[in-house]
């Protein structure tokens, strides 16, 4: 069975609109989790004689990335960018997608790193990886 070692991870974006070349490195970042989700609508009728039934709805996805403050925050609230979530050192072990950056979240203490994260939403399709 395949591992992937989570070192080779990162995080990159471009504008949207953009060339999404993954070329802009989202400074300090450690981590990133992404969520990709589809509602469950229930279709139950008579007919299921009280068994739940259900079928799929709306898809999206959403997830946050931290890591070490290096510098000024390099994505702004408000603003779409196109996001490559490397999982390893493959362009296939990513999931990519246009995301909306809904926080920002900044944090410090007297015996730590300063630390910086953000959350995100989908705006549309995720790519997710091949390999």
């Amino acid at each position: 069975m395949a591992h992937l070692a989570g070192y080779g991870g990162a995080v990159y974006s471009t504008t949207a609109g953009g060339t999404a070349t993954g070329v802009a490195v989202v400074s300090g970042m450690k981590s990133w989790t992404v969520d990709y989700t589809v509602d469950a609508l229930d279709s139950t009728d008579f007919a299921d004689a009280g068994v739940k039934a259900y079928i799929a709805g709306l898809s999206g996805w959403s997830g946050s990335f931290e890591g070490y403050k290096d510098g000024a925050p390099d994505l702004t609230p408000g603003t779409k960018y196109v996001l490559h979530l490397r999982e390893g050192t493959l362009t296939t072990e990513r999931y990519t997608g246009t995301a909306l950056i809904t926080g920002l979240h900044g944090s410090g203490s007297v015996d730590g790193v300063v630390t910086q994260s953000y959350d995100f939403v989908g705006d549309g399709a995720l790519t997710v990886p091949t390999a």
